[in-house]
């Protein structure tokens, strides 16, 4: 039996996996406090979701063979979770791919699941510009050695060969041009960079709950200074009813 639980499952999403038909399955627990973070129960109280039975997920998935094309596993932070590798073998042994969505910083489960052959593709968080200051501010984390840990983990998907793309959330107050384009240059050679809209809502920090998203124009200049280092930037998740 796996020893983790499942606190969430999106059926059918065209949304998390770019081109895919996928499901998605959230996982509880995160060693960062972003508080910027939506997912404040999955977090800090994952004992208030209810539990979703992987048996449950398994049958869905066989049912659309040939339907569903990938699972995307997110969180929290997976890969703070053991037993990530065997429920990656299962749901491969389904005949789908694994999408892992992490923060980069459990380095050592990240290099054992691409290993293993047990991701298809890779999802990385980067939070903010690869600063003490700014990371702390940014992951609610003081760690000391977070930024080695973090740095680890890129690395080893940048060289993993495992098809991957980094993203970053911007959020109004913690980042600006000059932070993305720190964040550009550190990941530049990369083919793929994603400038996500923060869309306000249920955060862990209530003071960020109400926070005005960037406008478009906003987003279009964060991303001219991140194709100055990578030219496939892209920007996603406008929200609703947002104004130009």
């Amino acid at each position: 039996m796996i020893d983790l639980e499942i606190k969430g499952f999106i059926p059918n999403t065209m949304l998390d996996w770019e081109g895919m038909l996928a499901s998605t399955l959230f996982l509880p627990r995160c060693n960062f406090r972003c508080p910027f973070c939506q997912n404040p129960d999955l977090v800090l109280h994952p004992e208030r979701l209810e539990t979703v039975p992987l048996e449950s997920v398994k049958f869905y998935i066989a049912e659309r063979e040939g339907w569903v094309e990938g699972v995307c596993i997110t969180g929290g932070e997976p890969c703070l979770h053991t037993d990530l590798p065997r429920l990656c073998a299962e749901l491969k042994s389904l005949g789908v791919g694994v999408k892992l969505d992490t923060n980069s910083s459990v380095p050592e489960m990240l290099a054992r699941l691409i290993e293993e052959g047990l991701v298809d593709y890779v999802s990385v968080d980067v939070k903010a510009p690869l600063e003490p200051a700014a990371y702390r501010l940014a992951t609610g984390t003081d760690r000391a050695d977070l930024l080695e840990l973090v740095e680890r983990g890129i690395g080893i998907v940048r060289d993993s060969g495992v098809a991957h793309e980094f993203r970053t959330t911007v959020v109004p107050m913690m980042h600006g041009p000059a932070e993305v384009a720190k964040m550009a240059e550190y990941l530049s050679g990369e083919e793929r960079y994603v400038l996500q809209y923060f869309s306000p809502g249920d955060t862990i920090d209530p003071r960020y709950s109400s926070l005005r998203p960037f406008t478009e124009e906003d987003m279009e200049g964060m991303l001219a200074e991140a194709r100055r280092f990578i030219p496939g930037t892209v920007v996603r998740g406008a929200p609703a009813g947002l104004d130009q």
